[in-house]
């Protein structure tokens, strides 16, 4: 099999499942949006919308309303930056890390249930190949 058609095969199977777990979230969860910017506090601490947009690549604008619901709702504080009070930082709260825990409680429990189902080998490969996942997306 040639590096295309690999390629080809991971990403209708890396679609398949994206979107089954989007389908196990709850009614009222997070946008997708909104889980982006949680996601990317949660994982590299306190941060400009600027930053948080060029990270994740999306333009700046796209994640606005995102931004100003996540605020609204204390899910996220935002600060004037102590190097230039023209820019905010943006901190996850502590509400903000549980909404996006119960958000990711969802998925992982179905996902759970769905790798019972495998082999001790699949799911050994399965892990490795989110490690190897998270280290291409990070690109």
């Amino acid at each position: 099999m040639d590096h295309l058609s690999e390629a080809a095969r991971i990403r209708r199977g890396v679609v398949r499942l994206n979107r089954r777990l989007r389908q196990e979230r709850g009614d009222g969860g997070l946008s997708p949006n909104q889980l982006i910017v949680l996601g990317h506090l949660h994982r590299n601490g306190s941060a400009t919308p600027g930053e948080v947009a060029v990270a994740e690549r999306q333009r700046p604008q796209s994640l606005t309303r995102a931004f100003g619901e996540l605020e609204a709702e204390g899910l996220i504080a935002r600060e004037p930056s102590a190097v230039d009070r023209r820019r905010s930082v943006l901190t996850l709260t502590a509400a903000g890390r549980q909404a996006l825990d119960r958000d990711m409680a969802e998925r992982d429990v179905w996902l759970a249930g769905a790798l019972a189902s495998l082999s001790v080998t699949e799911r050994g490969v399965l892990e490795l190949a989110g490690g190897i996942m998270e280290r291409l997306a990070g690109r």
